[in-house]
């Protein structure tokens, strides 16, 4: 097992994080990632289902807190988080969960790339477009509200076909493997 850092790779890569601690490391980050989306959930329910007006439809968390829904450096965190995350235990993925989890990360670079330019806008106080508030390049198509709900579904989906063949690979890529994620095959 690698478990020092290679010239030049982020040292968590090829640490225990990747090997030993993989599967603790992945159930954390698909927590939180799953939390994301109830808040993301939560938002469309009350915008669809219950009627409430946009500026009142701010998730679970955003109800008791409306600053943190209106801070772009809360959204942009959790979007360097998941970025982050992706980054970081990508090491651990062999074969097809390595294609699948690419994707994933391949999404989320133009997701945080959107998220950057939301926040650039709000430090600068200057929006693209002319607009009244921060817009990001899709959501000149696309609502904000729906627009991330598509991004977090687009980065979740493939994010969980990465997990569940990593779960159960195959001969190949369980040989390849450093961590203990793999369900052990029935004798």
């Amino acid at each position: 097992m690698a478990t020092h850092a290679a010239a030049g790779s982020f040292p968590v890569q090829n640490g225990a994080l990747n090997t030993r601690y993989h599967k603790l490391g992945l159930n954390i980050f698909l927590f939180i990632v799953v939390a994301h989306w109830a808040e993301h959930i939560a938002q469309a329910i009350q915008i669809y289902a219950l009627g409430w007006p946009l500026p009142e439809a701010r998730g679970v968390l955003g109800v008791p807190f409306p600053w943190l829904v209106k801070s772009e450096w809360m959204h942009y965190g959790y979007a360097l988080f998941m970025l982050a995350g992706l980054i970081i235990l990508r090491k651990g993925f062999t074969g097809r969960a390595r294609t699948w989890w690419n994707i994933s990360l391949g999404v989320q670079v133009w997701h945080h790339f959107e998220h950057l330019i939301l926040l650039l806008q709000a430090l600068f106080a200057a929006n693209l477009f002319g607009r009244p508030a921060p817009t990001s390049i899709l959501q000149l198509i696309v609502p904000r509200v729906e627009l991330h709900l598509f991004y977090n579904a687009v980065v979740f989906a493939p994010m969980v076909v990465a997990m569940i063949l990593h779960r159960r690979p195959n001969r190949t890529e369980r040989a390849q493997m450093n961590c203990t994620c793999a369900v052990p095959v029935p004798v």
